[in-house]
């Protein structure tokens, strides 16, 4: 077992509140960790990934656990470079390292499709995951759009706009909500759906 190499300014989900994922990701771990991979090598300028996980890492291909390596901290992060900043992505909601490697995985696809398309908001996707500078500058990054609205990464539309018109009645400028928490809200729905 090793210990997970987490971003300092990345809160951490406590123990006794991670769970199985639900949904059931149908992937070996193997496979999941090379789903991250693979992914980020579809990003333009990204150089040095390191995938670091609370499982020991095999030594000819550090990137990945072993198959059958026993953990003591189920978290999953990525460090990588994007265009000569730095960068890093965490998930430690699931309570094993291939759920929450799929999880992450899911999140940079997503947020690599928000970048794409012709939407333009304040900041660029990518910014999200940018490590903070030594003056704190950065933007730490941000959640997935399935744990914004609390549902699986391949749930059906029906419950993904329910779950959004649920936390919309808190979360809403006019019911008392951040201006922040609606467009949040916003996206990670317009994520999930597609649009």
């Amino acid at each position: 077992m090793s210990e997970i190499d987490w971003p300092e300014t990345f809160p951490r989900t406590e123990p006794h509140d991670r769970k199985s994922y639900s949904g059931g990701f149908r992937v070996t771990r193997s496979t999941a960790f090379q789903n991250v991979l693979d992914e980020l090598a579809t990003w333009d300028g990204v150089t040095d990934v390191q995938l670091d996980s609370g499982a020991e890492h095999q030594k000819r291909n550090p990137n990945k656990p072993y198959a059958d390596s026993s953990f003591n901290d189920p978290g999953v992060v990525v460090y990588f470079t994007k265009g000569g900043e730095q960068m890093a992505a965490a998930c430690d909601r699931w309570d094993n390292p291939r759920d929450n490697a799929q999880d992450l995985y899911h999140y940079l696809h997503e947020t690599r499709m928000q970048e794409q398309r012709g939407t333009v908001t304040a900041e660029s996707e990518y910014q999200k995951l940018q490590l903070p500078s030594a003056d704190g500058g950065a933007v730490v990054a941000s959640t997935a759009p399935c744990d914004v609205l609390d549902v699986s990464p391949d749930a059906p539309d029906a419950v993904v706009k329910g779950a959004y018109r649920e936390l919309l009645k808190e979360r809403h400028p006019d019911h008392g909500g951040s201006q922040e928490e609606f467009r949040e809200l916003q996206n990670a729905k317009e994520a999930l759906l597609g649009q």
